[in-house]
């Protein structure tokens, strides 16, 4: 009797979420540990298609770095970065669209069919979904690595309007039809700021943003744009973190209401975040309240 009411207790903590966000978009960049062990990735994908049955809209957003490695190693070529940015000749532009937008993108897919939902995957050239152009950079010739552009959201409207969960991977489309390699995390925030969505989540494989990483009582609960740009010019947000908050100054200067950084790797990170008093991870806001 009392587990049958520690569960009634949590479905009643959680109506006043579900009743806010009922019919509201949510974009989820899904990545890290939570897309690679099979134990989480079933778990996160299961959290999606509850959101869906409780009426949100989630959307999901994925990259796919180390799978893209992985196969390049196999085709006999050795993955090259310059400032964390894949080189990205036209073999392995090839290669990435292979695993993005046909393994994992099918992949996750297939099992939230499984789980009872109705999802479609899309990549950056469904009706010119994501459309890119060549980056520039001081530090050499990256290939066919994409700025975004222009988001064209009508096919992901249609999708949601339908009923569908739509699952984009992070390839892009130039003006001539070339495909272009585009760090996910920055297609999620821009994404998320064209939909209009009400939040955007970011799966990663840290606890959220810290004031010092080798504090792990320091961590942040609530980040203002104004002190995230201050962290990223100090150096206390570096590396791959960059990209995340870059895309959640991006979704909340484009509309978006709040952003969030959980770590993907606890189980029911996703429900922790969005039908809990208390949440997880770091919340970035536009300012904080005083």
């Amino acid at each position: 009797m009392e587990s049958s009411l520690k569960k009634a207790e949590v479905l009643v903590e959680a109506l006043p979420y579900i009743r806010e966000f009922y019919g509201k978009t949510i974009v989820i960049k899904y990545g890290g540990n939570a897309m690679i062990r099979e134990d989480l990735k079933n778990k996160v994908l299961l959290d999606v298609v509850l959101m869906k049955y409780v009426g949100m809209n989630p959307v999901l957003v994925h990259g796919g770095g180390p799978e893209v490695s992985q196969m390049m190693k196999k085709a006999g070529k050795q993955p090259e970065f310059i400032n964390g940015l894949r080189v990205t000749d036209q073999e392995t532009m090839d290669i990435a669209e292979m695993v993005l937008a046909g393994k994992l993108n099918k992949g996750i897919v297939a099992l939230l069919n499984k789980n009872g939902s109705k999802a479609v995957g899309l990549s950056g050239k469904d009706g010119n979904l994501i459309m890119a152009k060549k980056m520039l950079v001081d530090k050499g010739d990256l290939g066919f690595v994409g700025d975004i552009e222009k988001i064209n959201p009508e096919v992901i409207q249609v999708l949601i309007e339908k009923g569908y969960i739509p699952v984009i991977c992070s390839v892009g489309v130039g003006h001539d039809g070339e495909s272009y390699n585009i760090n996910a995390d920055h297609v999620a925030g821009e994404l998320a700021a064209t939909l209009k969505a009400d939040k955007l989540i970011m799966l990663t494989d840290v606890q959220g943003i810290f004031q010092d990483y080798h504090n792990p009582d320091s961590l942040i609960s609530t980040l203002s744009i104004q002190r995230a740009k201050a962290m990223i010019e100090n150096g206390s947000i570096e590396g791959g973190m960059i990209p995340k908050i870059e895309a959640c100054i991006r979704a909340l200067e484009g509309g978006v209401a709040k952003a969030h950084i959980i770590d993907g790797r606890m189980e029911h990170s996703l429900l922790l975040e969005i039908f809990t008093v208390q949440g997880i991870g770091t919340e970035v806001v536009i300012k904080e309240e005083k």
